[in-house]
């Protein structure tokens, strides 16, 4: 079994983080990108946890907030 990256679990815990309070703020987004980036790889789980994000943001369960 691959374990997943620390850069995964941290980018996990972070959109759990987002799920859980329903929105995300353009900083919190920023966050998650340069968690995404902060390795210079962006490996498999790091692009499924990212395209969830995507998803909840698209069917609004989570929702964008400028702050």
């Amino acid at each position: 079994m691959i374990r997943p990256s620390a850069s995964a679990r941290k980018l996990s815990d972070r959109i759990k983080e987002a799920i859980a309070d329903h929105r995300i703020t353009t900083l919190e987004y920023h966050e998650i990108l340069e968690i995404v980036h902060e390795d210079g790889v962006v490996d498999a789980e790091e692009r499924a946890l990212l395209q969830e994000l995507h998803r909840l943001i698209e069917n609004g369960t989570v929702k964008q907030v400028a702050e």
